[in-house]
């Protein structure tokens, strides 16, 4: 069998799997009302810290009137708060609001004990091999 087309069967078999995984780990969302889009954005400014708008839209590889909606979704519902960005007063930079941290911590909560629950039912040397390829499956999602 050439390289070529192990490839191929490789990117098929883990494109299931990682799809099979992904929507199990949607169905464990403590909140359905919050989009997965705005469950992007409150993460990236709990990483990021307080962006504008131009910053998240480009941060989640949106159009800017995309990024409008979903900050005002999320400022509706007390996720996020706007306060004026200290390098130029004339733009607006949104913020985590201790809801938002409170909804991301729930939402990891539930869906990292779903997934622990699915781990230790395997060896553990079939963790240790999942436990090496995780950097792997991160540097492909970056790339």
């Amino acid at each position: 069998m050439s390289t070529k087309i192990a490839t191929l069967e490789l990117a098929s078999e883990l494109r299931v799997a990682l799809m099979r995984i992904t929507r199990r780990l949607r169905a464990e969302r403590p909140d359905e009302n919050v989009t997965l889009s705005q469950l992007a954005v409150l993460g990236s400014l709990e990483r990021c810290g307080p962006m504008n708008l131009a910053q998240l839209a480009g941060k989640e590889r949106v159009q800017p009137p995309s990024m409008t909606r979903t900050t005002a979704a999320l400022e509706g519902r007390g996720l996020i708060t706007r306060g004026a960005d200290p390098a130029d007063k004339r733009h607006v930079v949104f913020e985590l609001s201790d809801a938002g941290r409170l909804l991301l911590r729930e939402d990891r909560r539930r869906r990292e004990a779903w997934l622990a629950g699915q781990l230790e039912s395997l060896t553990e040397h079939e963790r240790d091999l999942l436990h090496a390829v995780a950097p792997l499956l991160d540097q492909l999602a970056s790339s």
